[in-house]
């Protein structure tokens, strides 16, 4: 959490709509007296409230709201998750509303939470919060809201704290509560008027990062369906949404007095999978820091599969990404006075994303681009000087001086030096492609050789052999598994070339020819060890396995090291598991509950599955669970 300077709360209470403020002044002074001193009441509580508040926990609240009475069901959420441990419980039945009850939300920033749990940081701001408000007013009842809740809430498809934070009055607002009541707002009516269409509705920019200020735009991208477009091509269908939805955000500003610009950003659903495939950074922002309003099970997926490493950029990404850099430069050079600032700061930026990309780091944001390559390329891999890094630098301050207007205009002398800067970095970046390219392919044949050479280690162990030096690997797996049968002779090859190109790594003559071919037969020879061990330790799993039959069902017990677990009926979806000790005797200690995920675990620990042996006594322990008429199963 960025901390925030006491100043910022001045500077909310200055963009408040003066307009605003004296319509609520003309619609209060139209109410009857005795409502009119009650909000008055009301109001200097409220003050004494956020004051109190403030002055404990300045640096966490991001806004402080007046609630209209929740229904109970909002109330019920609110409330278990004000005590998570009510939420395993059955829900009470509601109670009728007070009346009287002064609801008031706090919403608080954990994102900066370090010395302790998000659930401690919550649980401890909760009560004393509670204790503040009950000093002022018994019926003053705060309601504590941590952000990572209400981001969960959202990435769960749970948005009714989004509504009931749409309706409330602000009291204090760092710019979270405004952006949210906007949003919801302007979400309301777009999927009002083009529910059949929107695929996504989400909350991106420094909002949901955690930077932003009283004066932050407003970010929102929406994800429009236009894969069943008949009367319309696609490009009319998302031009005549787009003027609609953007004339919607400027109706929503109207309607709630908020000034900060709503930046609708719309794409059409074909157009947003071609930028995922190609590894745009601005999509794999979107998705990484995105928080969907609305989802109809597109985001969440995408998103999962990005933060789980699933959406990678292919190599042709990469080249486009590095070849647009020079491209933009010559075109800079020829409309130097039409093309301007945007186009040198996406020739350095968009190449630079692509060389973290080609390292194996998913693209930041562009304020952290330099940052980021400071760390990895010149700090870590010493590959880049920082002279560079200060070109890039340089361009981003420049270009964020002229969109925020504290830079009206660039020089031509500014321009020259830009662009020669420019140059200069799209040199030496194509140089560091080349560099990185080197040290991947180096890394990648590593990271291969001791893949194989390990799962290789492990299939002898199952075959009996406990220790192999890395130079008696190649004559063991012919002697043992190529000569019996157990291996094809072509994968006795490719470990051959893979020694080779392990020694040609270590003197230093590596080839690209060598990496290439080792790339190529890696994979199926990895499938096929590993396919291997697969079967050898399942037919060495089921020597483990008791199968018996009681009545008209089915059992299993299965013996690892000196536990067992029993399966009571193994045709039922919902498998009932227990589990024991085995006795030295053989027999069978107290018998307990298990589960599914616990025989997973155990069965991962035994690593080669040990041969054993029954004894007498756990025939008597086969009856004890599973009745008199049990029988023993063989070959089933």
């Amino acid at each position: 959490m960025a901390k925030k300077d006491k100043n910022q709360y001045k500077q909310v209470k200055e963009i408040t709509n003066p307009q605003t403020e004296s319509k609520e002044i003309e619609a209060i002074s139209k109410l009857p007296t005795d409502v009119q001193e009650k909000l008055k009441t009301i109001k200097i509580k409220l003050e004494k409230f956020q004051k109190k508040v403030l002055e404990k926990f300045d640096k966490y609240i991001v806004g402080i709201a007046l609630m209209p009475p929740p229904k109970p069901e909002e109330l019920q959420q609110l409330q278990q998750m004000q005590q998570p441990t009510l939420q395993d419980q059955p829900a009470p039945e509601p109670k009728p509303e007070d009346k009287d009850k002064i609801h008031v939300l706090v919403l608080v920033d954990d994102s900066d939470s370090k010395t302790m749990s998000k659930l401690e940081l919550k649980d401890k701001l909760t009560a004393i919060i509670i204790s503040i408000g009950n000093e002022i007013d018994p019926n003053l009842t705060p309601q504590t809201l941590i952000l990572s809740e209400l981001w969960q809430n959202c990435f769960d498809a749970k948005y009714e704290l989004l509504q009931l934070i749409a309706l409330s009055a602000p009291i204090h607002d760092t710019g979270m509560l405004q952006a949210i009541k906007i949003a919801e707002i302007h979400k309301t009516m777009v999927l009002k008027k083009f529910e059949k269409y929107i695929v996504s509705y989400v909350l991106a920019g420094s909002l949901v990062q955690g930077k932003a200020t009283p004066t932050s735009d407003i970010d929102v991208w929406i994800v429009i369906d236009d894969t069943d477009v008949k009367k319309m091509t696609r490009a009319e269908l998302k031009d005549k949404l787009r003027a609609i939805i953007i004339g919607m955000g400027i109706e929503a500003g109207e309607l709630t007095g908020i000034k900060n610009k709503l930046n609708i950003q719309v794409y059409i659903l074909t157009d947003f999978w071609d930028s995922l495939k190609e590894a745009n950074p601005v999509i794999f922002t979107l998705l990484r820091d995105g928080v969907p309003f609305f989802d109809r099970g597109i985001f969440m997926p995408w998103k999962q599969l990005l933060k789980m490493g699933k959406i990678k950029p292919s190599a042709e990404a990469i080249d486009i990404f590095m070849g647009s850099g020079e491209q933009v430069i010559r075109r800079v050079q020829l409309k130097l006075n039409e093309i301007g600032m945007e186009d040198i700061y996406y020739a350095l930026l968009t190449p630079s994303q692509a060389a973290l990309m080609l390292y194996g780091v998913a693209p930041p944001s562009p304020k952290e681009t330099g940052s980021l390559m400071r760390e990895i390329f010149v700090r870590k891999e010493k590959l880049l000087e920082d002279k560079f890094i200060k070109i890039l630098e340089k361009i981003v301050e420049t270009r964020k001086a002229i969109e925020h207007g504290e830079k009206k205009e660039l020089s031509g002398k500014e321009i020259d030096e830009l662009l020669s800067d420019g140059d200069k970095y799209l040199k030496r970046i194509k140089r560091l492609f080349t560099q990185i390219e080197k040290i991947r392919e180096e890394h990648e044949m590593l990271n291969i050789y001791d893949t194989i050479t390990t799962v290789i280690r492990d299939v002898l162990k199952l075959e009996g052999i406990e220790k192999v030096k890395d130079s008696e690997i190649l004559h063991i797996v012919e002697d043992k598994l190529v000569s019996e049968g157990k291996m094809p002779a072509k994968f006795l090859r490719t470990i051959h070339d893979l020694m080779n190109a392990k020694k040609d790594y270590d003197d230093k003559k590596l080839s690209k020819v060598e990496i290439e071919k080792i790339h190529q037969d890696a994979s199926s020879l990895i499938k096929f060890l590993v396919e291997h061990m697969q079967r050898k330790r399942g037919r060495e799993l089921e020597r483990l396995k008791i199968r018996v039959k009681h009545g008209n069902k089915f059992g299993e017990i299965i013996l690892l090291g000196d536990e067992a677990y029993i399966i009571h009926d193994i045709d039922n979806e919902e498998k009932e598991l227990s589990k024991a000790k085995i006795n030295s005797d053989g027999s069978l200690a107290v018998i307990e509950k298990s589960s599914l995920e616990e025989l997973e675990k155990a069965l991962a620990k035994i690593g080669t599955p040990q041969r054993t042996s029954i004894k007498e006594p756990i025939f008597e322990d086969l009856k004890r669970i599973f009745g008199k008429d049990v029988e023993i199963l063989m070959n089933y």
